[in-house]
């Protein structure tokens, strides 16, 4: 479906302007994209945050090194005793796949916008950018105690979710035909 062709299911303040979606949805593309690229290299171990021989293929936990390393913020403790829990990996890397494929694919938008900022909030709970320090006193690296890439992914899962972004390059429009999904508009 083109740009031009938009069915009307939702708000299109930017109708006149298709640049607009297409850059909204580079914008999807992009945050699914990163999404699958954890899930793969939490998996396999790429080299990049996961070395091979910690992936989850190989018996490593895709949440305990984040999760079992995080040394600042008042949610530390409950962190840590998520870490390398089965359910805590299962959940975590099914909501990378799931969210990732939604996204990349411009289907399920609101769902995977609610699963995914309800995902980035937790790691930026983990991560606690408003303390300076570490528990142990080290600093803690923050750059910004509000605002960081976290809040900026969940920003664009939400907006992609309220403007229906999956239509322009995505299978959003199919998505939105299916019976199912017209008599549940949640699943949009």
């Amino acid at each position: 479906m083109s740009v031009k062709e938009r069915p009307a299911t939702g708000p299109n303040p930017v109708s006149a302007r298709p640049a607009a979606w297409q850059w909204l949805a580079v914008l999807r593309i992009a945050v699914g994209l990163i999404f699958l690229w954890a899930f793969v290299d939490k998996l396999v171990g790429l080299g990049y945050a996961t070395p091979a021989a910690k992936s989850w293929l190989s018996g490593g936990s895709p949440t305990k090194g984040f999760l079992g390393n995080v040394g600042v913020g008042p949610f530390r403790s409950m962190f840590h005793a998520w870490a390398g829990a089965g359910w805590a990996d299962w959940l975590f890397m099914l909501a990378l796949l799931g969210i990732g494929l939604a996204v990349t694919l411009g289907v399920a938008l609101r769902i995977s916008a609610v699963a995914g900022t309800i995902l980035l909030v937790l790691m930026w709970a983990a991560e606690w950018p408003l303390s300076t320090t570490t528990a142990a006193g080290a600093p803690s690296g923050s750059t910004n105690p509000l605002i960081d890439y976290h809040i900026v992914y969940a920003l664009v899962l939400i907006v992609a979710a309220l403007f229906g972004a999956g239509v322009t390059w995505g299978l959003g429009g199919r998505w939105e035909r299916l019976a199912v999904v017209r008599n549940n508009p949640w699943l949009r």
